[in-house]
C-alpha cells in the first residue's frame, strides 16, 4: 500500500517562499503520478501542480493560479516530490495535500488519486 508523507509547511509573509516535500513508499513507482492539491477553509479542494512519469520520462503541469510562481520537481532515487512555492500570496493559504496514483496521465482531477498524504498547513500573512 502506497504511503505519502508530506513536510515543509509553515507560516510565511506575502512574497516569501516555502518548499514542500512528499516522500512516497510502498510501491514500485515505475509509472506513477504525484501531485499537490490544496484546500482553503470553506472552499473545495483544488489542483495545484503535478508530475507524471513512466520510467525516466516525466512531465510537469500546473494549475492556472500558480503558474510562474510554483515549481514541482522529483527526486527519482528517493521517490520524493518537491513543491517550491515562490512569491506567495495570502490566497495561497490552505492545507496542502500530496496525492498519487498508478498512472502516467495528468493527475489534476481531485477524484483521481488513490493515495493521499495527511496534509500540511501553509499560511501566508499579508
Amino acid at each position: 500500500q502506497v504511503q505519502l508523507v508530506e513536510s515543509g509547511g509553515g507560516l510565511v509573509q506575502a512574497g516569501g517562499s516555502l518548499r514542500l516535500s512528499c516522500a512516497a513508499s510502498g510501491g514500485t513507482f515505475r509509472t506513477y503520478a504525484m501531485g499537490w492539491f490544496r484546500q482553503a477553509p470553506g472552499k473545495e479542494r483544488e489542483f495545484v501542480a503535478g508530475v507524471s512519469w513512466t520510467w525516466n520520462v516525466e512531465r510537469t503541469y500546473y494549475g492556472d493560479s500558480v503558474k510562474g510562481r510554483f515549481a514541482i520537481s522529483r527526486d527519482s532515487a528517493k521517490i520524493t516530490v518537491y513543491l517550491q512555492m515562490n512569491s506567495l500570496k495570502p490566497e495561497d493559504t490552505a492545507i496542502y495535500y500530496c496525492a498519487g496514483d498508478d498512472t502516467a496521465q495528468r493527475l489534476t482531477d481531485v477524484t483521481a488519486p488513490s493515495s493521499w498524504g495527511q496534509g500540511t498547513q501553509v499560511t501566508v500573512s499579508s
